[in-house]
């Protein structure tokens, strides 16, 4: 009897000991958690994939320089000029004398209203941020990218405008010759900037012609911002390469038009500009050409509009 009740004391106080001692522990785990640097928080996939895409937005911002734009996207620096809106005189002007094609007439007046547009052409190097390829002939981050469609600059512009939050576009033909002809501080230029076209462009005489010693050093497209500036302080709107516009190709006629765009019967898309093989009177502001929208050309870029 007197064995019995010794044991039973015996397992009472192991049971006290066992109980003191896990509640011991269950407090030092406790104030293990609440230990400021302790804490350990387990993330789901989801909130893995938010961190991830933050991280990409904040690899992209913007600032504003005066009236214009700056963006950074994943380290591609582009400015957007501000243009402000008003009424020109569209096509074959009186300073374009006897160089105009038939396709430039007739003159006629146009209003529109304020947009953003590219300070140069798109690079190789903000085409490589955004899209992961290059599919230039003449390999340079700072050299305009060439050889892309018409559809290729809307796949680009698309992922852009994702990546930015922004509203970016092809500029339309009369954005495009209304800003290479200097908006509203136009001094009427043959060219985009000047009647000396050696001084703004690169075209034939200086990039492609085939009886210059130096052709092999020359050839081709160049870094932009290397020629000067027109009114507006924007770079190669003459030569260099084609640049892409929304419209598709349409016949001038005297009607005063108020932001057109013409996308009716579309077999061609407009580029503008000239290029770095072509002639003097291929780089007029006046000058028109289109091609099917599918063409890959290596004189043949972009530059990116944005409305107000």
């Amino acid at each position: 009897m007197k064995t019995n009740q010794y044991a039973n004391r015996i397992n009472m106080k192991l049971t006290i000991l066992l109980f003191t001692f896990f509640l011991l522990i269950m407090s030092a785990l406790d104030t293990s958690a609440q230990t400021p640097g302790r804490r350990v928080v387990k993330h789901s996939n989801n909130q893995n994939k938010k961190q991830a895409n933050s991280i990409n937005v904040k690899r992209t911002s913007y600032s504003k320089s005066g009236n214009d734009f700056v963006f950074n996207v994943r380290g591609a620096i582009f400015k957007m000029k501000y243009v402000e809106g008003g009424t020109f005189t569209m096509g074959a002007t009186s300073e374009q004398l006897n160089d105009a094609y038939d396709d430039e007439e007739p003159a006629h007046k146009v209003t529109l209203s304020n947009f953003y547009i590219g300070e140069t052409e798109v690079t190789q190097f903000l085409w490589k941020m955004v899209m992961g390829n290059n599919p230039s002939r003449f390999k340079d981050d700072n050299r305009p990218v060439e050889c892309v469609s018409w559809y290729d600059c809307q796949t680009f512009i698309h992922k852009l405008n994702s990546i930015t939050g922004r509203n970016f576009r092809l500029p339309t033909e009369a954005e495009w010759e209304y800003a290479a002809r200097g908006g509203k501080k136009s001094r009427n230029y043959k060219y985009s900037g000047s009647n000396n076209i050696n001084t703004i462009a690169w075209y034939f005489q200086n990039a492609f012609d085939i009886y210059k010693e130096d052709r092999n050093k020359d050839y081709g497209s160049h870094p932009v911002k290397t020629k000067l500036p027109n009114e507006l302080n924007l770079y190669d709107m003459s030569g260099n390469v084609s640049e892409w516009c929304r419209d598709c190709k349409g016949i001038y006629n005297t009607d005063h038009q108020i932001n057109p765009l013409y996308q009716s019967n579309c077999t061609s898309h407009i580029y503008r500009g000239g290029y770095w093989k072509y002639g003097d009177r291929g780089c007029r502001v006046s000058t028109r050409f289109a091609c099917p929208a599918d063409e890959r050309l290596d004189y043949m870029g972009f530059r990116i509009v944005m409305s107000e």
